[in-house]
């Protein structure tokens, strides 16, 4: 029954910015890392933004002066903030989940997390 939702996809123009949300539910969220994927048409997905169990988080080179990844664990949400957006962002955003007791970094590889969303759509338009 475990089951992670994104929301908040759409289309933005370049330069805007828009908040991505993730929820999960039959899991407990705070013993879980956090990640965004993204899949552009003919591309691999690829890591985006992670966050940890304690906060620590990373970001591919791409995003890191523009997209901040953040949690409430209390609210079990899981959030990527995208200022500055550009066409070249435009992709389905994935929220993924990693169970793990504890971490020293953050993993960034699709196998490394099990719980998957169904993505929500970015549409950056020039």
């Amino acid at each position: 029954q475990i089951q992670v939702v994104e929301s908040g996809g759409g289309v933005v123009q370049a330069g805007g910015s828009l908040r991505l949300s993730c929820t999960a539910s039959g899991l407990t969220f705070g013993a879980y890392s956090w990640a965004w994927f993204r899949q552009a048409p003919g591309t691999e997905r690829q890591f985006v933004a992670g966050i940890n169990k304690v906060g620590r988080t990373d970001y591919t080179d791409s995003v890191k002066d523009r997209f901040t990844i953040s949690r409430d664990n209390a609210k079990s949400m899981v959030y990527l903030q995208m200022n500055t957006v550009a066409p070249e962002d435009t992709a389905v955003y994935y929220c993924a989940g990693r169970h793990q007791l504890s971490s020293v970094v953050v993993a960034k590889g699709r196998r490394d997390y099990g719980d998957w969303g169904q993505g929500t759509q970015v549409i950056v338009s020039s």
